[in-house]
C-alpha cells in the first residue's frame, strides 16, 4: 500500500536549501547522514498538467514526469508578511481562476510557488472519499 511521496529539489546550493526549510520554514526534518535531511512536508495534493513538451525528468535511468510545487496556505498576505520579517522575498501578487499566487525565492537562487487556493482542496480526503 501506498503511504507517502518523497519529492526532490534538484539544487546548486543544497546545505542553503535545507537550511531555509528547516530555519525558515520551520519544516521538522531526520537527518539520514552527513547533514543529509528530508523534510516533513504538510499534507499534499497532486493534479496532472499538460507538459507542454518538457514533462519529464530523468533520474534512476528512467524519464520520470516532471513536477512544480506550490505550497499552499490559507492566506497568503498573513503568510508573505511572516516570510518578510524572515527577510523571504517573493515575486510580484498574481491572481489566477485556481487561486493568489506568488513564488518565494531559495538561498540557492531557485524559487518554489506559494498560493492561497481559490479550488476545493483535496489535502484533507480520507482515502475513501473521491
Amino acid at each position: 500500500m501506498i503511504n507517502g511521496a518523497h519529492v526532490l529539489f534538484y539544487t546548486d546550493d543544497p546545505e542553503s536549501d535545507r537550511a531555509f526549510f528547516r530555519d525558515v520554514l520551520g519544516f521538522p526534518s531526520v537527518d539520514v547522514g552527513g547533514g543529509w535531511l528530508i523534510f516533513k512536508l504538510p499534507p499534499a495534493e497532486a493534479a496532472f498538467h499538460p507538459s507542454e513538451g518538457h514533462g519529464s525528468q530523468a533520474h534512476g535511468g528512467r524519464q520520470l514526469l516532471g513536477a512544480v510545487l506550490y505550497l499552499m496556505c490559507d492566506d497568503l498576505q498573513k503568510t508573505l508578511k511572516m516570510l518578510a520579517a524572515k527577510k523571504v522575498e517573493h515575486t510580484p501578487i498574481e491572481e489566477a481562476p485556481w487561486g493568489i499566487k506568488t513564488t518565494i525565492s531559495l538561498p540557492s537562487g531557485g524559487e518554489v510557488g506559494l498560493y492561497q487556493p481559490k479550488h476545493p482542496t483535496a489535502y484533507d480526503l480520507s482515502s475513501n472519499e473521491s
